[in-house]
């Protein structure tokens, strides 16, 4: 358990290191919730810091703050802001032809009336009251206290750190807050 602790720590510091040279280019943040009010603090030093402008609109910011990477945070983002599609060729419709000579259906009076082919059938549709997929769902368990900022755009993890807090306790959670954003500028000055 130990070398998985260090290999992630290593990985993270390496990281930072290597993307701090694209860090200075963001200017706006948006910080997801995180575990324990996390995100709370962590938006008070930034601000206070001047460190980059915190936004509440996620589609306005440059970069994101999360503690979670994966199909849970992918999915997330394409409901902000999704993907564009790859550009096709646009390609013009054939016109359907009518034929002047036909005449228009006779009405059975007596026949009920079919439902029209394209109207979606009520009891093929999705259940309203559907779980979300494993990887949507939320993974307050499962963060050991690693933060990623990652790039809004490219998608791509800018920098990261591990910071965990010793509690759930205000003074602690304010302390892990003050030593993410620590680190942050100290890595943003590197440049």
């Amino acid at each position: 358990m130990r070398p998985m602790k260090r290999l992630m720590l290593l990985l993270c510091g390496s990281g930072a290191l290597l993307c701090a040279a694209d860090l200075s280019t963001a200017k706006t943040v948006y910080v997801l919730q995180m575990s324990r009010g996390l995100d709370q603090y962590l938006v008070n030093r930034l601000t206070n810091e001047h460190v980059y402008q915190v936004v509440t609109d996620p589609k306005l910011a440059d970069v994101i703050f999360t503690e979670n990477v994966g199909e849970g945070f992918q999915a997330k983002l394409e409901s902000i802001s999704p993907t564009p599609e790859a550009e096709q060729p646009d390609v013009p419709e054939a016109p359907a032809k009518v034929d002047k000579d036909a005449k228009p259906p006779v009405k059975d009076e007596k026949a009920p009336e079919a439902p029209a082919p394209d109207a979606p059938n009520p009891f093929l549709s999705e259940p309203s009251n559907r779980v979300a997929p494993v990887g949507t769902m939320s993974s307050f368990a499962r963060n050991k206290g690693v933060i990623f900022l990652v790039d809004a755009k490219s998608r791509q993890v800018l920098w990261s750190t591990y910071a965990p807090a010793k509690s759930a306790a205000n003074k602690d959670l304010d302390r892990t807050a003050s030593d993410i954003v620590s680190r942050l500028k100290k890595d943003l000055k590197k440049k």
